[in-house]
C-alpha cells in the first residue's frame, strides 16, 4: 500500500520545526528515522496531513556528559548509541540493551527519541528510560520542560507530549555506587519483538544487602510496567535466589498486565516474567561492585 497524500516540510532549524508543529498541531508528524512511522503510513494506520522532516537538524544528535549526567540528543541514531564508549561506561544497561533492538539496518536509521516518542509497549528503549530514571526534555514555541520517564509514557502509543511539543533531549543520571544492571528478553528469533523482557537495576549497601531495586517489564501492559511492590520487597535483605524468585513471582502475578499475542498467551508471558525477572535481579546484583562473584 501507499500512504495517503501529505505535505512535506524540511525545516532548516529547530525553531522552524517547532513553528510548523505549532501551526499544524496533531495534523503534523515529526519524521526522524521513520522506522515506525513510514510503515504505519504505508498501511494507512497513520495519515498525517504533513510530515516535518527533522533529519536536517544535526544539533539534535549528540552524546555527551554534562553536569554529572549523560545527555543524548533525540535524533541520535540507535547505532551510534550502541557503539558509544560514553554510553558503555555511563549507562551499561542501555549499552547492553541496544543489540536487542530489531536489526542493524533498523538501528542505523532509527533514533533514540523516535522510539521513546512512539511509546510502543513492546519496545526496549522506553523500559530502559524508566529503569534508569531518565529525564526527557520537551520543547515547543511556548518554551521547554523536563518530564520524568516514569510520567512520560501514558498508555498504548501515548506520551505526555503536548500536540505542539518535540522531544529533543534525554538525560541519564549517573548510577549510584554499588549498582548493577541487567536486561533480558525472550523472542522467537533475534530481532523479533520480544514476547516479554525486563530491565533490573540493583543497588547494594555496604554489607552487600539490597538497598534499592528497580524492575521494569516490556510487553507486559500498555507501556513500560514498573513492578514497584516486587522491587520494594527486596530492600534491606540479601538478594538470594529465593528472594529474587519471590519478587519476580509477585511481579508476574500482581503487577503486570500482559495482553498476549500470536506467539505468547498472557499465561506464558507471566511465566516469562517470573523466569526473566528472577534471572535479571540476580545478574544485576552479581554485577554490582561488591556483589556476589
Amino acid at each position: 500500500m501507499k500512504p495517503a497524500p501529505f505535505d512535506y516540510h524540511a525545516p532548516a532549524s529547530l525553531a522552524e520545526a517547532l513553528a510548523l508543529k505549532a501551526q499544524h498541531g496533531d495534523d503534523a508528524k515529526f519524521l526522524a528515522g521513520g522506522q515506525s512511522l513510514i510503515p504505519a503510513m504505508n498501511f494507512r494506520v497513520a495519515q498525517p496531513a504533513c510530515l516535518l522532516d527533522l533529519n536536517g537538524l544535526p544539533d539534535l544528535a549528540f552524546i555527551r556528559p554534562e553536569a554529572g549526567e549523560l545527555r543524548l540528543g533525540a535524533l541520535t541514531r540507535q547505532r551510534a548509541v550502541e557503539r558509544s564508549p560514553l554510553v558503555k561506561d555511563h549507562a551499561p544497561l542501555l549499552h547492553e540493551t541496544m543489540p536487542h533492538i530489531a536489526h542493524p539496518q533498523i538501528r542505523n536509521r532509527g533514533t533514540l527519541g523516535g522510539s521513546l516518542a512512539h511509546a510502543d509497549p513492546a519496545a526496549e528503549l522506553p523500559v530502559i528510560a524508566v529503569a534508569l530514571e531518565a529525564r526527557l526534555r520537551a520543547q515547543s514555541m511556548r518554551g521547554e520542560r523536563w518530564i520524568a520517564a516514569g510520567e512520560f509514557f501514558v498508555s498504548l502509543f501515548t506520551t505526555a507530549l503536548a500536540p505542539d511539543e518535540l522531544l529533543v533531549e534525554i538525560a541519564l543520571p549517573a548510577l549510584p555506587p554499588r549498582t548493577g544492571t541487567a536486561f533480558l528478553e525472550a523472542a522467537r528469533r533475534h530481532g523479533d519483538y520480544a514476547m516479554l523482557g525486563v530491565a533490573a537495576v540493583v543497588t547494594l549497601d555496604e554489607a552487600g544487602r539490597c538497598e534499592r531495586a528497580r524492575l521494569v517489564f516490556l510487553n507486559a501492559g500498555e507501556g513500560p510496567v514498573e513492578a514497584r511492590q516486587a522491587a520494594g520487597q527486596l530492600a534491606g535483605q540479601a538478594l538470594t535466589p529465593a528472594a529474587a524468585e519471590a519478587a519476580a513471582a509477585h511481579a508476574a502475578g500482581h503487577e503486570i498486565n500482559p495482553l498476549g499475542g500470536v506467539h505468547a498467551s498472557p499465561e506464558y508471558q507471566r511465566h516469562l516474567a517470573r523466569v526473566l525477572g528472577r534471572r535479571a535481579l540476580l545478574l544485576a546484583a552479581q554485577r554490582a561492585p561488591g556483589g556476589a562473584a
